[in-house]
């Protein structure tokens, strides 16, 4: 039998046994992971979800906490005041070994979820409530003082639609766009199709001016 599971934005085929890397997870070696996102079953008789199949899921051994191939960023602005970056990144990744695939149960396992690492912060907030809302006037304190929060139109090919949908994922001010990582932007590249806008427009590097502003 194998199976066909979604992780961190991507799918992967796998059968019991095979060795595969994914998007970093928040586990340490050794500890058993289990993922409920299973698109398809495969064997005598296939399954396909609709779009998950009904309590299937794909358990897997940690093995280690490893990084990809060095990947080279070249980012070039053309303006009057352009500027050009190159920098390197290797993508945090966790290694695993597949040891079951659960047809159905798996919803019963008892076998702690697959949770990418850069969810787990919002995991542990969502189990912790309280802590949660005292979290939010740090998100009033960024604007410098506008209830509104920055006016976000200021960066290059950023419009009023545009400012709406940042607002809508919990994008408002300059200072959290400054201190985007290489996943942040992936993450809203992948939520708001912008297909590298990001790095094209050089939205990090005006954030850091305009905060310094």
């Amino acid at each position: 039998m194998f199976a066909v599971l979604k992780t961190g934005g991507k799918q992967y085929k796998v059968q019991s046994g095979d060795m595969l890397r994914v998007e970093k997870l928040a586990a340490d070696a050794g500890e058993t992971v289990q993922f409920n996102e299973v698109l398809m079953l495969g064997g005598d008789a296939p399954v396909i979800g609709a779009p998950l199949v009904d309590g299937a899921a794909v358990q897997a051994e940690v093995v280690d906490q490893v990084k990809g191939d060095k990947v080279i960023h070249f980012v070039k602005r053309r303006r009057k005041h352009g500027s050009q970056r190159t920098k390197g990144h290797r993508q945090q990744l966790t290694l695993l070994r597949v040891t079951e695939i659960l047809a159905k149960g798996g919803d019963k396992s008892g076998v702690k979820a697959a949770i990418g690492a850069g969810s787990a912060g919002a995991v542990a907030a969502t189990e912790t409530k309280a802590p949660a809302k005292k979290a939010a006037p740090k998100k009033a304190e960024a604007p410098k003082g506008a209830a509104g929060g920055d006016d976000l139109k200021k960066l290059s090919g950023v419009g009023p639609a545009l400012e709406k949908k940042l607002h809508e994922n919990g994008v408002t001010s300059f200072a959290q766009i400054a201190a985007w990582t290489e996943a942040d932007v992936a993450d809203m590249d992948e939520k708001l199709s912008f297909k590298g806008r990001i790095e094209r427009e050089g939205w990090i590097a005006q954030a850091q001016e305009l905060t310094k502003g």
